[in-house]
């Protein structure tokens, strides 16, 4: 694969690219996903299984390591090109979400982690000897207040013993290792309530069994999701994240990269949904005439299409700003909050232009419905982001 791209974005300046920006990339991802139709994703959910072929292809084509520099056996592209990378796996039908996980999760430890560890993981990362897809962050009576975490690390010599639960952490069953969030100082002992948290890399082989549970948890759409049960886990200590206290704002600086790579799924999602509508629309004839020449068809999915295309300019712009080291955290956010509302938009179309048939699952309509909508909720939901937009961008009050 091209694993330079065409993108030209320093320090000093950003620069956004319009068109199909990184073509050769582009075309490679497409003819590895024509390799797995729909008949293969169908086949995967229906024994709730792990897309395990899909996910070797990828690897061993070095998409998996789009992020990891050079120096450690990765490809060192930009946020621009991994987001390129998700967004036409999800345009030609297939499903980004165990390939994201282990790009912007990497980040946590290429930007805050030791030269020992990184040098011990990111090697076996890039190559597929390792597999790092889950973060354990989310608990049952938590949700988005991530501060109110209970899961706790108690120093033990030379390591940490855990306990508490996680949730929807998912492909826990697939992934070798995890970054777990916990609190390593209790809430009502520190000065801030941000502080006091930190990230450990769980290696997940030698866990299972030995203070860790793994129980899957059935969902609307096969995520391999889990929740997970830590009572006594000893991690040790040397596989602490950077600084103890510190990983809240660890976690925060990976979620600009979460931002557009989930953003950029999404424009791909959004793609696939309008070309089977548009394609449907034009062949499905009723009443003697193609369903397309009805405005009641053709208006909802040419809307649909505006909004994306506005919508990928707006994660174009934020891929850019990252890339350039700039601020990006309000653009990273609305590049997801309006690629999400554009992409389900474009799938309520689909579902609209095919009718009944749209609920076959034949046609693979219903199961990339089912994907996007967790877009709008997962893993910032919308609501949130108009929050963040409203305090942090416009100045109002919080609100929360």
């Amino acid at each position: 694969m091209n694993v330079h791209g065409n993108a030209s974005i320093d320090d000093q300046s950003a620069s956004v690219e319009i068109g199909e920006d990184h073509s050769d990339l582009r075309e490679g991802v497409r003819r590895l996903c024509a390799r797995f139709p729909g008949e293969y994703w169908r086949g995967v959910e229906a024994k709730a299984g792990y897309p395990s072929e899909f996910v070797t292809a990828l690897t061993e084509a070095g998409y998996l390591a789009a992020l990891i520099p050079e120096e450690y056996g990765g490809a060192g592209l930009s946020i621009r090109a991994a987001g390129v990378i998700l967004e036409e796996i999800n345009a030609s039908g297939c499903t980004a979400s165990q390939c994201h996980a282990q790009m912007y999760i990497m980040g946590t430890l290429l930007r805050h982690g030791s030269e020992e560890q990184k040098q011990r993981y990111l090697p076996r990362i890039a190559s597929g000897e390792l597999r790092l897809q889950a973060f354990g962050v989310t608990e049952p009576t938590t949700g988005s207040d991530t501060t109110k975490i209970k899961t706790r690390a108690v120093r033990d010599g030379d390591h940490y013993v855990v306990h508490g639960q996680k949730v929807w952490t998912s492909r826990a069953l697939y992934s070798d290792l995890m970054l777990l969030l916990v609190r390593t100082t209790p809430l009502d002992q520190v000065v801030k309530k941000t502080d006091g948290l930190s990230v450990l890399l769980v290696d997940m082989r030698e866990s299972k069994g030995k203070g860790m549970e793994i129980r899957p948890l059935k969902a609307m759409i096969n995520h391999n999701t889990t929740e997970i049960f830590y009572d006594g886990l000893r991690v040790p200590v040397e596989n602490l994240i950077g600084q103890e206290g510190k990983g809240f704002r660890y976690i925060l600086d990976g979620m600009n990269a979460e931002r557009v790579l989930v953003a950029s799924e999404a424009i791909g999602d959004g793609r696939w949904m309008v070309e089977k509508a548009t394609a449907y629309a034009k062949e499905r004839i009723v009443f003697d005439r193609p369903i397309g020449q009805n405005q009641a068809i053709q208006f909802p999915i040419a809307r649909a299409y505006a909004s994306l295309q506005a919508a990928d300019m707006m994660v174009r712009k934020a891929a850019a700003l990252f890339d350039a080291h700039r601020d990006c955290g309000a653009d990273a956010n609305m590049a997801k909050l309006l690629a999400a509302d554009a992409a389900w938009e474009a799938a309520e179309a689909a579902m609209q232009t095919y009718g009944g048939f749209a609920y076959a699952t034949e046609y693979d309509i219903e199961r990339k419905w089912r994907e996007i909508r967790v877009g709008r909720t997962a893993p910032i939901s919308v609501n949130l982001i108009l929050a963040y937009i409203g305090q942090h961008v416009l100045g109002m009050p919080r609100s929360y």
